[in-house]
């Protein structure tokens, strides 16, 4: 425990010798450690001014949209700017096809006419507060890992409950540098969020998957939400007598633009980041997972394309799924190229190699950090075929819709077998699931899904490992000789699953003896029999591996903070707040190319094509372009900006992060990264890896222009300066 103790203070002190300029994502309780490099850098603000307990700062701009976006308040009536994308769901879900907000856009003419949107909450962090000595109280050096880790989970619970604030406010606490400390973050959750105003999609997705992860970018993505809260300002479920939210704080405008070595600030809850891992890990994920993941992918996206581009109505169902999924599918590819391009496999097992050299060179580090990489190598070779398998349960068996929703009804199935199962249990579940039903249906094409269960059972047959195959899969592979279009034309035609009629009938009079026939169904019998499988079989391998590897990477954390004095050491993103640095920046991808780091509208005339739907331009914004009516937004050059690129690092999270310059004003929205440095999750390179920023006068344009809801203009605080 005296160990711990000093381990941990050791990290906070060694911090601010270990910096970088542009790479890293840091806490904001770190800030009095960085305030000084960042000052350096371009910031005219002062630690205080941006993350404070006791005073407003700005922090308390910023919010965690949904589970997994950034969203920036820009007004003192809780107006909310993020990422189009990150606002699809919502307005998909608002949309009909008589009222086609993703094809045509939407904008509220008064609060009046703001949409709810059931389920979906903003967060603010109230404050964050190093809590390791509390978490590793009983911890000790002889302990397994299995009892260390139920030690801290229970003291983990403890905090979390003590800390409890009460309504609308959450606890928790999180691992940082793979548990050598821990913070506790209290949150307040608000969840009456109305969509405000979003562009039409050939604004808001331009470019669609082809320009995903990709530079140069002219997509206007953004969408407007208003965060409402109970008359004396708290959290409160949606209700008509609900008004907007007063922020502590929101961020002013900035109407300047940007040159290249500006400084750039980002704010937001990046996700997840994997810097520290050995090169075995890297290894695993860049060339060993990656490539069978991409190759599922390719497949489902393949079809969802070929449909959505014949029917307007498989469009809407299917552009946030297709959006979804081809976002880590083309986000993988580009990771993997760049690994290999920096030779990150190679790069890392010399480190590695000289890590143990230095360990072994003193008899205490020897015993501590000698093996770790013989072991890590042990380790991931076990790993590895549990881990195939299971990605070809959830690329594979779960990305089949049919299966995938088949699999929700595993629990009324289990509770209808019970003999002393109560009538109002299973009327209680099947409420439940007699919406979740209506929810899919909506959006769900058979013929689509059918496309895909055959090209996704095929692959499965042939290329995944026969030890792993599910049960009930190989008695059907038996008889199937190698074709699966019979097996798939029977499913799909004898399922109840994929009969919505039929289904909601059942749910409707959910009797025990109807339910239990479900789980006799083909398509629950796959399913069930893979869950089965990865239950039994696989999950507990990879569990107990992913334990060993979590125990070797802490040690390892651990090692690296005494082994390279001034070596950079920031903890890995984990959805918690974090702060990142940059500049304004362009970057050379390739010999004798060079990207300037600046887009202007004139390049979406030059990627127009009527024929392609990802490039259509709306014709009033083609007006707007060619008769050069930018306003107030237009840049000292004389054209309309329309993104630009900087060094800040960033992941998956970071969309919707406002972008800051010195002063603290917005001047971009974060929405992207270019795909030679998508690789950023495992490797930081300063010349290739730039963050895609929408420029917020573009955002204003659209608003103002475009949409004529000057109104939203108008709450917000311009600047100049």
């Amino acid at each position: 425990m005296e160990k711990t103790i000093i381990f941990i203070l050791f990290i906070l002190n060694f911090l601010p010798f270990s910096l970088k300029a542009e790479e890293g994502m840091w806490p904001p309780v770190f800030l009095s450690q960085r305030i000084g490099e960042m000052q350096k850098m371009g910031l005219k603000m002062t630690a205080e001014e941006i993350y404070s307990i006791n005073n407003s700062s700005l922090k308390d701009a910023i919010v965690q949209f949904g589970s997994g976006c950034t969203g920036v308040l820009v007004s003192e009536k809780g107006l909310i700017l993020t990422n189009h994308h990150c606002g699809f769901g919502s307005i998909q879900k608002q949309s009909r096809m008589e009222h086609d907000y993703l094809t045509n856009g939407f904008w509220a003419g008064s609060m009046e006419e703001e949409l709810p949107n059931p389920g979906l909450t903003v967060t603010f962090l109230v404050r964050m507060e190093d809590v390791s000595i509390k978490v590793m109280e009983g911890v000790t050096a002889s302990m397994t890992e299995l009892d260390r880790a139920a030690v801290i989970k229970k003291n983990i619970e403890k905090i979390e409950k003590g800390a409890s604030q009460g309504a609308g406010f959450e606890a928790k606490v999180k691992p940082f540098y793979y548990g050598n400390q821990y913070f506790l973050c209290i949150n307040e959750v608000f969840k009456d969020v109305r969509l405000v105003g979003a562009p039409p999609s050939n604004i808001g997705s331009f470019g669609g998957d082809t320009d995903n992860w990709a530079w140069p970018r002219h997509t206007g993505d953004f969408s407007i939400f208003r965060i409402y809260a109970s008359k004396d300002n708290k959290p409160a479920d949606y209700s008509k007598e609900n008004v907007p939210y007063k922020p502590k704080k929101y961020l002013s405008v900035s109407m300047k633009g940007v040159e290249k070595g500006d400084f750039t600030m980002i704010f937001g809850f990046p996700g997840t980041t994997k810097e520290y891992l050995t090169s075995y890990g890297v290894d695993l994920i860049a060339f060993k997972e990656n490539p069978v993941k991409v190759s599922f992918r390719q497949q489902r996206l393949d079809i969802m394309k070929n449909a959505m581009a014949s029917d307007r109505r498989t469009r809407m169902q299917y552009a946030s799924k297709h959006a979804g999924i081809a976002n880590g599918w083309k986000k993988m590819m580009g990771e993997s190229k760049g690994i290999e391009r920096l030779g990150t496999v190679g790069r890392k097992h010399e480190e590695e190699k000289g890590f143990a050299e230095w360990a072994n060179a003193d008899q205490a580090r020897a015993i501590k950090y000698g093996a770790l990489f013989n072991a890590a190598e042990k380790t991931y070779k076990r790993l590895y075929p549990y881990d195939l398998a299971g990605i070809f349960v959830t690329e594979g068996f779960q990305g089949i819709e049919l299966l995938k929703f088949a699999s929700g009804f595993k629990d009324i199935i289990k509770l209808s077998s019970q003999k002393d199962a109560k009538e109002s249990d299973l009327v209680k579940n099947a409420e439940k699931l007699r919406s979740a039903t209506l929810t899919f249906f909506k959006d769900y094409q058979q013929s689509l899904d059918r496309k895909v269960a055959l090209a996704l059972l095929t692959m499965i047959s042939n290329k995944m490992s026969q030890e792993f195959k599910p049960d009930f899969f190989k008695e059907i592979e038996k008889k199937q000789h190698g074709k699966w279009a019979g097996f798939v034309d029977r499913l799909f035609a004898t399922s109840v699953f994929a009969d919505s009629s039929k289904l909601i009938q059942i749910l409707s009079e959910p009797g025990a003896k109807s339910l239990r026939k479900l789980a006799k169904d083909p398509a629950y019998l796959l399913i069930a029999s893979s869950a089965i499988m990865m239950d039994k079989t696989i999950s507990p391998v990879m569990l107990e591996c992913n334990r060993t590897i979590d125990s070797l990477q802490r040690i390892y954390i651990e090692g690296l903070m005494h082994y390279e004095n001034g070596r950079l050491l920031y903890p890995d993103a984990n959805s918690t707040m974090r702060i990142a640095c940059g500049k304004v920046d362009d970057y050379s991808p390739e010999d004798a190319v060079n990207y300037r780091y600046f887009t202007t509208v004139a390049g979406i005339l030059q990627k127009e094509n009527p024929d392609i739907y990802d490039y259509v331009v709306d014709p009033k914004l083609k007006n707007l372009i060619l008769s050069r009516d930018f306003g107030e937004y237009v840049d000292k050059d004389g054209t309309m900006h329309v993104a630009f690129t900087a060094s800040n690092h960033t992941t998956g999270g970071n969309s919707g992060s406002p972008v800051l310059d010195g002063n603290g004003s917005l001047i971009g929205l974060n929405f992207d990264r270019n795909w030679e440095g998508t690789m950023s999750d495992l490797q930081y390179d300063p010349d290739q890896c730039r963050n895609i920023i929408l420029d917020i006068r573009y955002c204003l344009f659209i608003i103002d222009r475009f949409a004529g809801a000057q109104r939203l203009v108008n709450e917000m605080k311009l600047v100049n300066d």
